[in-house]
């Protein structure tokens, strides 16, 4: 029998502590002047994370595919969204059609036009929905391929690493027109939100909480539901499912779709926080990062998926934050940006060692409360 005591319960109140420390306290402590508009725009871009993570932990956690190029569907959402406010921010060329920070780094001397597929994302409405829409059946087609040829496990990780890492190399290119390395930026409008001014950004900061919260409901139902189950049992014994009669292909498939499309629109809801988008938000590290968010967590857990998400990245903030103390007139750096990688790999070693349920899993052990029969929300 599960324990019944109150404590067993506490871990399910973490999406609803985050939703009101989201909702009402950094907007309180904003405009009681605590925090400036750059600390809730951190926020907001750290939210995003946590969207990106309810993805990861559906198509890892749940499923147990472990993908590694779910950093490539985030920036694929991020470009839609970007191209789309490159296009109403400063226009260069002779028609002042062209994105400024297209027009620097083209090459042609004269006749130099708005590549085709550009024109589509002048559509705000267009743009919302390819800003999905684009990693899913990206996502479709490369699932549909490789989980079609039984390519699973460490083989399927391998792959989706050297997709993103070719993906990388090809976004960099002048040639494919997105901006070369430089990416896209000079944001300034979202429709009627003025991302230059205060309140444009505090806009922006609450539309990435309520998406937030839509998506995690929308997780926690499935998850909940049959289909979830069914992605459960993949993860635990899919041969077994298998001569059930399921076809675990159409199931892993969804999965990776869905967590594809996830990452999409948190992606378009990154760039306009972020202010540019390049082709370095692609590295293979991103992706890693991403995984380790939901590790250090809890797979199995959406709730240890934002919590996750948030932990790392502050981590990441106080970590890069170039903290130097002085110590009988020398400077010793005590926090400093090279010094990240080997904080993260710490985390992740940190979790396969001492806590491989992540944190929600961690405070479960410490109550005696922590059961291995699924998965949590």
């Amino acid at each position: 029998m599960s324990n019944s005591s109150p404590r067993s319960d506490l871990s399910r109140f973490v999406p609803y502590i985050v939703l009101f420390l989201a909702i009402v306290v950094v907007p309180v402590l904003y405009s009681l002047g605590v925090i400036d508009i750059a600390k809730v725009n951190q926020c907001g871009r750290y939210l995003c994370f946590a969207i990106v993570a309810l993805g990861v932990d559906l198509v890892w956690g749940y499923t147990g595919i472990l993908s590694l190029c779910q950093a490539m569907f985030f920036v694929m959402g991020a470009y839609a969204m970007g191209m789309h406010l490159a296009l109403h921010g400063p226009t260069d060329g002779p028609n002042h059609d062209i994105p400024r920070c297209l027009f620097v780094v083209s090459s042609a001397v004269s006749g130099f036009s708005l590549p085709w597929f550009w024109k589509p994302f002048d559509s705000l409405a267009a743009t919302l929905i390819l800003g999905w829409l684009i990693p899913g059946v990206a996502a479709f087609i490369f699932g549909y391929l490789a989980f079609r040829s039984r390519v699973r496990g460490v083989y399927f990780s391998i792959i989706t690493q050297a997709t993103t890492l070719a993906a990388v190399n090809v976004l960099g290119l002048n040639n494919m027109l997105l901006c070369g390395t430089n990416g896209l930026t000079n944001f300034e409008k979202l429709g009627p939100i003025d991302l230059r001014v205060n309140s444009g950004k505090l806009t922006m900061y609450i539309i990435t909480v309520v998406v937030l919260v839509v998506l995690y409901l929308a997780c926690q139902f499935l998850v909940k539901s049959r289909l979830g189950r069914i992605l459960v049992a993949i993860r635990d014994n899919e041969p077994r499912l298998r001569f059930s009669g399921y076809r675990p292909l159409y199931f892993k498939i969804f999965a990776f779709t869905a967590a594809a499309a996830i990452a999409g629109i948190g992606g378009m809801l990154y760039s306009p926080q972020n202010g540019i988008v390049t082709p370095s938000d692609l590295d293979v590290e991103k992706s890693i990062f991403m995984v380790v968010l939901v590790a250090v967590g809890g797979r199995s857990s959406l709730s240890g998926a934002i919590l996750g998400a948030l932990v790392v990245n502050f981590i990441y903030s106080i970590t890069t934050s170039g903290v130097t103390v002085v110590i009988h007139q020398i400077n010793i750096p005590l926090l400093r940006p090279e010094y990240w990688p080997f904080v993260l790999g710490l985390l992740a070693l940190s979790v396969v060692l001492y806590f491989p349920a992540g944190l929600i899993g961690l405070w479960r052990r410490l109550n005696g409360t922590d059961d291995t029969g699924g998965a949590h929300n």
